[in-house]
């Protein structure tokens, strides 16, 4: 099945990312805590992350041109996050650091057993953006907007001028924010957590709720990753069910595959593949991101991806 939307040509990136940004504290342990209880952990290590950051960089090594719009705080933790987009050669022109503020931190802890992750995170007030805040200047210059909601007035803002401009609005999802049924009617492609459907409608069944969310907001592809078991999307009223790759020498760490699975769903986009092929690009990209530690350590390059997509 084909993508129903066409790309704009002659751009200068083929992704603008708005929203999040993080410094990840990843710590290890043989298992996850019982509550009350001390457990010696086996490793722990700083590493960068947040959901749109983590994209433009996945994007960047399969050779893609992307920009990042959002906020650090001008801490040490800020210098290093901004540092690692730019070693990656990814476009940090309306990036900035934020006088006052922190950069946004998270402490997650991996069960050594799965490499499941725990979150715990939290996100300076001061990095928000309110609508009159945003470069609404560069969307011009994008095939696809892609977006985190956390601040999403002005997440609106620049979808409604990334529309304007021929540019596909993506979105990233996983809670619900003030100011979110004013952004959802301007997304094209609409991929959540599993979870996240039920909590905006209050429908369990998974397709029933991404159905709702089609017919309700009229989004041209809804749909939800599901972990090992791969994804769930609608398009055009038919369901493609995508399973999960196996975890090259067993999965370390799952957190950022979410981001990898975006990463690869717009790749396949921007490559011209079908929403098949680009779901099991997405699916392989996640896969692959899991055999290290931390969001961004094992983004595939173009080889990996190719050679996990052809055993």
């Amino acid at each position: 099945m084909q993508f129903p939307f066409k790309l704009s040509q002659n751009k200068d990136f083929d992704v603008i990312g708005f929203g999040t940004n993080a410094v990840d504290y990843l710590i290890q342990v043989p298992e996850y805590p019982a509550f009350n209880s001390k457990i010696e952990l086996d490793d722990y290590v700083q590493m960068a992350g947040g959901e749109i950051a983590s994209t433009m960089v996945g994007l960047r090594r399969l050779e893609m041109k992307t920009a990042y719009i959002g906020r650090f705080g001008a801490d040490a933790a800020g210098d290093f996050g901004l540092q690692t987009l730019i070693d990656e050669g990814v476009n940090v022109e309306y990036a900035e650091q934020i006088t006052g503020a922190q950069t946004q931190i998270a402490f997650i802890i991996i069960d050594g057993r799965s490499g499941e992750r725990t979150v715990i995170w939290k996100r300076d007030k001061n990095l928000s953006y309110a609508p009159e805040d945003v470069p609404v200047e560069i969307i011009k210059r994008t095939k696809i907007f892609h977006a985190t909601p956390h601040d999403a007035l002005a997440c609106a803002r620049l979808a409604k001028e990334a529309k304007a401009t021929g540019a596909i609005v993506s979105i990233d999802i996983d809670n619900i924010f003030d100011g979110l049924l004013e952004m959802i009617p301007l997304v094209d492609i609409f991929i959540s957590s599993a979870e996240f459907p039920e909590k905006l409608l209050g429908i369990s069944d998974r397709k029933d709720a991404l159905r709702e969310i089609n017919r309700r907001f009229g989004c041209p592809i809804v749909g939800m990753t599901l972990g090992e078991n791969g994804s769930l999307i609608l398009c055009e009223n038919e369901f493609i069910e995508t399973e999960g790759f196996e975890v090259p020498n067993g999965c370390k760490d799952t957190t950022g595959a979410g981001d990898a699975f975006r990463v690869g769903f717009l790749f396949g986009l921007l490559k011209g593949e079908t929403v098949e092929t680009s779901a099991k690009m997405a699916n392989a990209g996640a896969a692959l991101k899991c055999r290290a530690v931390g969001a961004r350590t094992a983004l595939p390059n173009l080889n990996e991806l190719s050679e996990l997509l052809q055993k």
